[in-house]
């Protein structure tokens, strides 16, 4: 869209109102990052053309210490306006110096997918998000043909799964899925997949409030897949020592394995396996699960996901109407079409346009929002829970501890971090 189009388009929905050199300062970790240029630059250019006088600036923030910075800021009452955050335990842990978003812009929230991860515990929204973060699995074409695999059929169901990478193993040359759980994030990427289609509904709400147990059956017999398919030589060797981000996806990229558990918006996404591999190289499928739930899609696996990262106000904004503008500038279709085309993103406003990008992995991670999403369990899972599933995810495939230990001792920190 031409900018100029731009600008009438998003002023066109926003009630402009005359301002006197009011600043709205934005906090965000990834202002800096080249692929997002052209989403801050035509969300800056969309509002100040909607109130003149007004600037939208947007501050960059280190990654490592971006909450504790903004934690002590948001006490002394000296934060940004406007407030960047990823979905789940991090923006939740924020609410106390935010405002409800729920009333403020209802035409805009009702577009959305992906609210969850940015709804508190009182049932308000409290962030705008504008990505949406999950799991699918992405699969190297040109391997699955050199292992007599049809790359245009990945798996649908576990035992085609299974197929797949006893194909992989008997050829000896690649692993079947690239590992790296040297952070344990391989574990928490491992738990959504495995749940995605073997947890009901109840179950997955049952999980999230800490009535479904590690030691319960159906979650039990997830963490005996994840030491199953290490038996079964599913992943590279020193997969339990070696590093997740980026080294578990250049070596994919590379031809390292035949699939990978990535990501659908940030980093490990389909526009830089595209990037990497050629788009017509690169596949994407959901999950399959040893277990199906009978209320699971008619047993096709689902897509976990949930919102990604969104924007918030600060309730303590001497421009709380101009920062909500701002917010619902960040959000708008027409700015968002940029960070999908640009960065990659899988946008949460369901009225972006995507038509236009020619990526057949977009295209099918689209089609599937509507009809396949299911919770994350891991962001649906407390800090308390998932450092220790890191550990017990680890020894269990070190061979040090047993499925049933660890349950027991995920277990225990559940109960603390989710007390009934």
């Amino acid at each position: 869209m031409h900018k100029i189009g731009l600008m009438a388009a998003v002023a066109a929905i926003m009630v402009a109102s005359p301002v006197l050199a009011q600043e709205i300062t934005v906090w965000d970790v990834n202002v800096d990052e080249p692929s997002n240029a052209s989403y801050y630059d035509h969300a800056k250019s969309a509002f100040e053309a909607a109130h003149p006088g007004a600037t939208l600036t947007f501050l960059s923030q280190p990654d490592a210490e971006y909450y504790t910075l903004l934690g002590t800021a948001l006490a002394s009452k000296t934060g940004p306006d406007v407030i960047w955050a990823n979905g789940g335990a991090q923006a939740k842990n924020l609410v106390g110096g935010l405002i409800p978003l729920d009333d403020k812009l209802p035409d805009l929230i009702s577009k959305l997918v992906g609210k969850s991860a940015f709804t508190a515990s009182d049932g308000k929204l409290y962030f705008i998000p504008t990505t949406l973060q999950g799991h699918v699995v992405y699969y190297n074409k040109a391997l699955y043909k050199a292992a007599g695999l049809d790359p245009d059929k990945p798996p649908t169901s576990w035992a085609e799964m299974t197929k797949v990478c006893d194909t992989f193993k008997a050829q000896g040359k690649t692993a079947c899925f690239m590992m790296a759980n040297k952070e344990g994030y391989e574990a928490e990427f491992f738990l959504s997949e495995m749940a995605n289609q073997s947890l009901t509904a109840r179950q997955q709400a049952d999980w999230l409030t800490g009535k479904l147990h590690w030691s319960d059956a159906p979650v039990k017999a997830i963490l005996q897949t994840w030491v199953d398919t290490a038996k079964d030589g599913w992943y590279q060797e020193g997969g339990n020592s070696q590093t997740m981000f980026m080294d578990e996806f250049t070596l994919f990229s590379q031809g390292g394995a035949g699939n990978v558990w990535g990501l659908l918006s940030n980093v490990a996404h389909w526009k830089v396996f595209e990037k990497d591999m050629g788009v017509d190289n690169v596949g994407v499928y959901p999950m399959p699960s040893p277990t199906v739930a009978a209320d699971q899609h008619q047993g096709a696996p689902g897509v976990p996901l949930d919102g990604g990262v969104g924007y918030g106000v600060n309730k303590d904004s001497p421009n709380i109407k101009l920062a909500l503008d701002a917010v619902k500038t960040l959000s708008s279709p027409e700015v968002l079409t940029y960070l999908v085309k640009d960065a990659g993103i899988v946008p949460a406003n369901t009225l972006v346009d995507t038509s236009g990008i020619d990526s057949p992995g977009l295209k099918r991670i689209m089609g599937w929002l509507a009809t396949s999403a299911v919770p994350t369990t891991h962001a649906n899972s407390s800090a308390a829970e998932l450092d220790e599933w890191h550990r017990q995810s680890q020894s269990l495939l070190n061979g040090d501890t047993t499925v049933d230990a660890a349950a027991a001792a995920l277990d225990k920190v559940q109960a603390q971090a989710k007390p009934q």
